[in-house]
C-alpha cells in the first residue's frame, strides 16, 4: 500500500475517528493521541487491508478499543458532547438560546445514563451518521441488536424528555 492509497482511504475519515473517540474518552486531547495511535497502527498493518471488507468499520472498531483502553488506564468516564455541538437557533433570541442550551443538557444527561452498547450505537447513528452495517462492524454486534440497542436508547430518551416536559422535573 502506498502512501498515496492511505492518503485517499484513510485520511478522509480522520475525522470521524477523532468524533468517535472522543465521545468515548470525553478529552479532546486524549482524543487526538487515539486518532494518532489509530492513523499508526493502519499504515503499520497497510499490507492486510485486501484482507478487510470495511476498512471504515474496521478503523473504528480499532478507535473504539483504543479510546476504552485509554479509558481504562486512566481510570475515567466519558463526559459531555464536544463543544461546537451546541443547538442554535437561526434567529436566536435569549430565551430560546437558554431553552435550547437546557435541552442539550437534559439530552447529554440522559444520554449518559444509557448502558454503554446503547450510548454507543446511538452516537454512532444519530451524531456520526454511520449505517446499521457499520455499526455492527464497529461494535462487534448484530444487525438485530444495533436496531434494538438504538430503539431501546431513542425510546428511553423520548420518554424521559416527555415526562421532563410533562412534570417540570
Amino acid at each position: 500500500m502506498s502512501l498515496e492509497k492511505f492518503k485517499q482511504r484513510i485520511l478522509p475519515i480522520k475525522n470521524k475517528l477523532y468524533r468517535f473517540s472522543l465521545r468515548i474518552v470525553g478529552n479532546g486531547p486524549e482524543a487526538e493521541d487515539v486518532v494518532q495511535e489509530v492513523m499508526i497502527k493502519l499504515w503499520d498493518q497497510r499490507d492486510d487491508w485486501a484482507k478487510l471488507q470495511n476498512i471504515e468499520a474496521w478503523s473504528m472498531r480499532l478507535t473504539k478499543n483504543l479510546s476504552i483502553d485509554k479509558l481504562r488506564s486512566k481510570h475515567q468516564r466519558t463526559s459531555a458532547l464536544a463543544e461546537g455541538m451546541d443547538v442554535v437557533a437561526l434567529s436566536p433570541t435569549p430565551d430560546r438560546v437558554a431553552e435550547a442550551r437546557d435541552s442539550l443538557n437534559r439530552v447529554q444527561q440522559l444520554m449518559a445514563a444509557l448502558p454503554p452498547k446503547q450510548r454507543q450505537v446511538m452516537e454512532l447513528r444519530d451524531l456520526n451518521e454511520l449505517s446499521y452495517r457499520e455499526i455492527a462492524e464497529a461494535l462487534d454486534l448484530s444487525l438485530s441488536q444495533v436496531k434494538v440497542n438504538l430503539h431501546r436508547a431513542r425510546q428511553f430518551i423520548k420518554q424521559q424528555l416527555i415526562n421532563h416536559h410533562n412534570y417540570g422535573l
